[in-house]
């Protein structure tokens, strides 16, 4: 907790945050007349539309559209492109043509206080609508006013081409399912406010069910909605459509998929891009696969004669021999074929497929934004507290490591359409378009433009930093992390503060049930921890309590977690505001009650689960109740006290505490390799015997049995990246035994090795037992310094080690 006078600042200096202005000298248009000379419908298109319903939303007024040119000195608003150039008057021509030119979809906006004049100037139809999206994000609109900043004059041009994000109807997504057609439409003209260009939908049949009880539509005319929306706006539609039959060679499977794709492809009114994965589903033989692509783009190209196919090389368990033929069919550049996609599980980084491929293929960017863990870009050194509550798809904004990810990587693609699985990683999707369209912007100018416009003016600074605090949020250890507290007041004066339409804002309650669910996992992770080693101490007096007594003392302070539990009003809290996000946005954060798939946004599901040791705990002192005699007891309470103790001149190590990460070599490092697929990183997930894939990171695993607390977090690295874990310290003239631990749901077959070349053991298949133990040759440590090296056979998914024990013999 804040100390009191430390608290009072933080609260003041927030206060005179949220009553500061946007913009020292605006210029009124309230009364201003909006002109707008574009004749021509498809080059117009909503633009003008979106600007009186957006402006009206906000400030109850419904600018009019002045028939003639507004005379000077009256306030007035400009909407044309570059071909209207000549109905202004030519002091407007002349300062136009004084800003940098522009290019494609790009735009000039024109701010001249003396003329009490705005200009939206497009170089295209979409460059107008884009230029209408940064107006509306600058203004400081309200009930009955309309501000514009006096230094908002601007000209720019998108960096990359393509830049949107996936937008799937399907019961796996944790809200999209439950849109109507009408929020479908607001979401993409909100993206389309922040430069994207670009939405990609699904067909009906994916790697999931057909139909949810969410669903307003039949899939089949949601998406022809969606990519009519699309076409109304001007944007481009894409459509993610993986290989899902058993069979693409026999020819009566090919045309039952063939009849498929032609009535999806006939449904859509748009389609400029189908992106095939190469697998994740759908995994093919390239040969088999580029065959079956070009008879799909036969019927791609009878609906929809412009359209291109794209290939991801995403396959769970690739060799060598699979990348070669993938890449020789890439380079024949088909005529049907539009470029290489890099995503989720592409196991060669970006920069080396940019080498391989031809420079005139194109590759677009994939990028998993709405994954914590077990995803492409997972948050770096996630507290393993964070992993069992928030999970892997809980909301989510991350600002300033999607910008990290973004530009590590954007230069050798041409944009992105993001991966996303509903509305969690909503901030994280006008992040990502605002870097497609400059990676130099700051995250902090598209926050406080994301607070302005979907919050209001008077939210611009308050609730952008309040969107970074639960970012820190999820930084280091949480034990011992100030900001979750400092986050919670920085959003409970906003609560206070806010009115009604406010509170009632969807993206406002989306920060404020993180800051109220981030405070409680906190608050009952000190108070578990705490009854955690007051039990540990109890039982360490088994000698002269005895072990029956002991045990049950012990029992009864863990078990006061959930008897005696903290905090009720922070928990009720968290399941309003899921209620009314499910309400407003079909936000589905429990399973019971939202109707959510394990797993998929389901997050507020896990607010009770036990975050100390007490499982493991309580299912050992379970077993030893059961030993017949006190002595066997005794001893057996000896071994769980005493589980990770190396005994003298040893070593123990979880390499999933930051205090024994230092081991690890680090390869690249995150800020150049945020993939992972060069570096190590931690994952989590005990490992079930036959099953690679969970959806919750609970304290149960082998064959089903309760597991330690840390066996659900370790080092890994993905495919046959070696994962190295050095130490130096080591006694020159002894010897040592090593123990491992092996667990994680990649349930690789793992060699290990030393930097000198001893081998410790060879391929074993892991994920059938999770400890082993090995003598280390003597002259591996011989100067007191080892590195262990694991790697994996060709297709495996990883290498992963959870913990080391060094015994001195």
């Amino acid at each position: 907790m804040l100390k009191p006078l430390k608290a009072f600042f933080v609260l003041i200096g927030f206060v005179i945050l949220l009553s500061k202005p946007a913009c020292s000298n605006p210029i009124d248009l309230t009364k201003a007349q909006i002109y707008c000379p574009v004749k021509d419908p498809n080059v117009l298109l909503r633009s003008l539309a979106v600007f009186q319903e957006e402006l009206a939303k906000r400030s109850r007024i419904k600018l009019p559209v002045a028939k003639k040119l507004p005379g000077a000195g009256q306030p007035a608003i400009y909407l044309l492109t570059e071909n209207e150039l000549n109905t202004l008057p030519e002091t407007f021509r002349t300062a136009l043509a004084g800003m940098p030119s522009i290019t494609k979809e790009g735009y000039k906006l024109l701010v001249q206080e003396n003329s009490q004049a705005v200009l939206v100037v497009g170089k295209d139809a979409r460059g107008l609508l884009f230029g209408v999206g940064r107006l509306l994000r600058k203004m400081e609109i309200r009930p009955g006013q309309i501000l514009v900043p006096d230094n908002a004059t601007i000209a720019t041009s998108p960096r990359y081409p393509i830049r949107g994000h996936q937008l799937g109807y399907r019961p796996k997504t944790n809200a999209y399912d439950a849109f109507t057609v009408a929020q479908f439409d607001q979401y993409i003209r909100d993206l389309a406010l922040f430069g994207a260009n670009s939405i990609e939908i699904m067909p009906p049949r994916t790697d999931d069910d057909f139909t949810s009880r969410h669903m307003k539509l039949p899939a089949i005319k949601m998406i022809g909605e969606q990519s009519r929306i699309c076409k109304e706006y001007g944007l481009d539609v894409w459509m993610w459509y993986p290989n899902l039959a058993k069979d693409y060679v026999h020819p009566d499977s090919i045309q039952k998929e063939l009849k498929e794709r032609q009535e999806i492809f006939a449904s859509v009114p748009k389609l400029d891009a189908v992106f095939v994965p190469g697998g994740d589903p759908g995994d093919l033989e390239p040969d088999v696969l580029f065959a079956w692509l070009e008879k799909e783009a036969v019927v791609l190209n009878k609906y929809h004669p412009k359209a291109k196919i794209w290939v991801s090389p995403q396959v769970f368990r690739p060799n060598q021999a699979w990348f070669d033929a993938f890449y020789k069919h890439v380079n024949k550049e088909y005529p049907w074929f539009g470029g290489v996609v890099f995503g989720p599980w592409v196991k060669m980084p970006v920069q080396e497929i940019r080498k391989i491929v031809k420079p005139s293929i194109p590759i677009r960017h994939y990028p998993d934004i709405t994954h914590n863990y077990s995803s492409q870009y997972p948050v770096p050194h996630w507290d393993l507290a964070w992993s069992m509550t928030c999970g892997r798809e809980s909301i989510n904004p991350r600002p300033h490591d999607e910008k990290a990810i973004h530009n590590a990587l954007d230069e050798f693609g041409v944009g992105s359409i993001s991966y996303s699985e509903g509305t969690n990683d909503d901030v994280n999707k006008f992040v990502w378009s605002d870097q497609d369209w400059n990676p130099e912007t700051p995250v902090i100018e598209t926050l406080r433009d994301f607070s302005r416009l979907f919050i209001g003016p008077d939210y611009t600074e308050t609730v952008a930093q309040a969107l970074i605090s639960l970012e820190n949020n999820w930084r280091g250890s949480l034990l011992t992390n100030q900001a979750v507290n400092q986050s919670l007041m920085q959003w409970q004066t906003l609560e206070k503060q806010a009115p009604l339409k406010v509170l009632q804002n969807a993206r406002f309650q989306m920060g404020l049930i993180r800051a109220y669910f981030d405070a409680y996992t906190q608050q009952r992770f000190l108070y578990e921890s705490e009854l955690e080693q007051r039990a540990r101490e109890v039982l360490a007096t088994y000698a002269t309590g005895g072990s029956i007594p002991t045990m049950n003392r012990a029992r009864e302070i863990l078990e006061k977690a959930w008897k005696s539990p903290i905090l009720p009003e922070y928990r009720a809290k968290c399941f309003a505001l899921a209620d009314s996000l499910f309400k407003s946005i079909g936000a589905q954060l429990t399973m019971e009650k939202h109707g959510a798939m394990s797993g998929r946004g389901n997050f507020v599901d896990n607010i009770g689960i036990p975050l100390n040791d007490s499982p493991w705990l309580m299912d050992q002192m379970a077993k030893i109740e059961k030993l017949p005699d006190e002595k066997a007891r005794q001893a057996r309470i000896y071994e769980m006290l005493h589980r990770t103790d190396p005994g003298p001149g040893g070593f123990y190590d979880h390499f999933g505490a930051p205090e024994s990460w230092y081991r690890v070599v680090p390869g690249v490092g995150w800020e150049k390799d945020p993939g992972s697929l060069q570096s190590p990183r931690i994952g989590f997930g005990v490992g079930l015997v036959g099953v690679e894939w969970v959806d919750e990171i609970k304290a149960t695993g082998f064959k089903g049995q309760i597991t330690p607390r840390v066996w659900m977090k370790q080092a890994k690295t993905l495919y046959d990246q070696p994962l190295k874990i050095a130490y130096d310290e080591l006694d020159p003239t002894a010897s040592y035994r090593i123990r491992i631990a092996y667990t994680g749901r990649f349930r690789s077959r793992m060699k290990m090795t030393t930097d000198d070349g001893s081998v410790i053991h060879d391929f074993i298949q892991t994920g059938e037992q999770p400890i082993y133990e090995f003598d280390l040759p003597q002259t591996a440590s011989s100067d007191g310094k080892v590195t262990f090296v694991w790697t994996c056979g060709e297709g495996e998914r990883g290498s992963q080690v959870t913990e080391i024990w060094l015994i001195r013999k």
